[in-house]
């Protein structure tokens, strides 16, 4: 018998699992007089010792299935086979297997692992600071060059697609501030490589379809940036490429031979541009454009020698010039104005003068211009004029306004040089009003002065004075 029992525990685990699992009849267990016996290797085994090698075989095989880790919080077999439950999580499921931080060697209090600096992601335990990891002289991958190696941005150089993008917002902002250094140090972040010649050739270009105040700013950008971004070879390689590409700029600009020639002659005044630039191209070209912008310039330089500054070539328009200024230019405006009655020349010229939140200014001098008249003439020419200004909304409704009410506020200092200034005033805002420029409110504003008469007889010839 015990030779049996050592053959049964001896059999292969896997060739009892190939055995059938089909439980054996009642005939087979109890009503069969022989026991029922199988061959397995040569020997005869009983069937029943069999199917308690095969329980025995699964319990095995469930105890190692079960890993170290979740010993003892998950379900545990007992000697005869029977599943213990436990109110722990199974730890096949997943929450059990990938939730699980303690040790798996099932020793320790249960505590995270390497202190909770050990998990996916984690940088190390909370408040630890890293030192500045020395270089070991014994790697292999060490190199003697690395310790004294300077490490610096590299910023790659422009090329024209991205020079034009890069550049365009910048100078149309330029012309928003004016302010030149701050255009110096953007241009400085930049590495420009070959295309530092380019910068004036597209601020010219761009101030070619603005204003005049616009070419002045552009002028006082290529002073400003000679010397610290560009050359003066720079500047005279650029004005090079704007003679050629004259014929191409005349397409959006009709007036730029006239006005490349204008440039030039800044240039050479500021003295960013040789004075024998234009001596250079004598004789040799065959642009007609080219021709022209060169004999502009000359004749601008031959005026310098005449007494005529360079640097009022743009004119004296746009809000940078002084209140004074202002001033001084609207009074020649008016002056001019009577004397060849254009008005369509003294309103181009207002325009040039790109201050349209000082267009005030020409309505107070125009009312005060006719108020020391003593004739009709600059009346009714003043009066066109306004007209025309109010008509083409070159003159708005606030601006035409304050106008007004200036010489509302100044009209008894003004009557002290001038006596009849209260009725001239009253009369010429009438007019103003049937014709159309001012409302009726705005006349209504208008002051009057009180007039001296005798009251009633018996007051012993007293005069008695009329409040306005």
């Amino acid at each position: 018998m015990e030779v049996e029992n050592e053959q049964i525990y001896n059999v292969n685990p896997t060739e009892l699992d190939h055995l059938s699992d089909t439980p054996f009849s009642g005939e087979e267990e109890n009503g069969g007089s022989e026991e029922i016996k199988t061959e397995i290797n040569g020997n005869w085994i009983a069937a029943s010792s069999i199917n308690e090698a095969k329980i025995n075989a699964r319990a095995k095989r469930r105890l190692r299935k079960n890993s170290s880790r979740d010993s003892g919080r998950g379900d545990s077999v007992s000697d005869n086979g029977e599943a213990l439950k436990s109110g722990v999580t199974a730890p096949t499921s997943p929450k059990g297997k990938f939730l699980d931080r303690r040790s798996r060697s099932g020793k320790g209090r249960g505590l995270p692992k390497k202190g909770g600096a050990g998990g996916k992601g984690v940088w190390g335990t909370p408040g630890q600071v890293y030192d500045v990891e020395e270089v070991d002289i014994k790697d292999p991958n060490y190199d003697d060059d690395q310790e004294n190696c300077v490490y610096e941005t590299v910023v790659p150089p422009l090329d024209e697609r991205a020079f034009d993008k890069t550049l365009t917002p910048m100078l149309q902002e330029y012309f928003e501030h004016g302010d030149t250094n701050e255009v110096a140090e953007m241009l400085r972040d930049l590495n420009l490589g070959e295309m530092k010649y380019s910068v004036p050739v597209l601020a010219v270009s761009l101030s070619l379809e603005g204003k005049a105040s616009h070419r002045e700013m552009t002028s006082k950008l290529l002073s400003d940036l000679c010397g610290t971004v560009v050359s003066t070879s720079d500047v005279e390689k650029s004005f090079d490429r704007l003679l050629k590409e004259l014929p191409e700029l005349m397409l959006d600009s009709p007036r730029a031979p006239q006005l490349v020639g204008q440039f030039i002659a800044r240039a050479v005044g500021d003295g960013i541009l040789c004075s024998t630039y234009i001596d250079s191209y004598k004789g040799t070209v065959d642009c007609v454009q080219a021709r022209a912008a060169l004999d502009r310039a000359t004749v601008l330089l031959s005026m310098k020698k005449g007494g005529k500054r360079i640097d009022s070539v743009w004119g004296s328009g746009g809000g940078q010039q002084s209140v004074k200024h202002l001033v001084k230019e609207i009074d020649m405006l008016l002056k001019e104005y009577l004397l060849s009655g254009d008005v369509s020349e003294a309103e181009r010229c207002l325009q040039e003068l790109e201050v349209p939140h000082f267009h005030h200014e020409l309505v107070y001098e125009a009312i005060v211009m006719v108020l020391e008249s003593t004739g009709e003439t600059t009346f009714k020419m003043m009066l066109d004029l306004l007209k025309s200004l109010w008509t083409s909304t070159v003159i708005t409704l606030d601006q035409m306004k304050r106008g007004y009410e200036r010489v509302y506020r100044e009209i008894p200092d003004i009557n002290l040089d001038v006596p009849h200034s209260y009725s001239m005033l009253e009369r010429f805002v009438e007019e103003c009003f049937q014709a159309g420029i001012i409302s009726k409110p705005l006349r209504d504003l208008c002051p009057s002065r009180g007039r001296k008469r005798f009251v009633s007889e018996g007051d012993g010839g007293r005069l008695k004075l009329e409040s306005y």
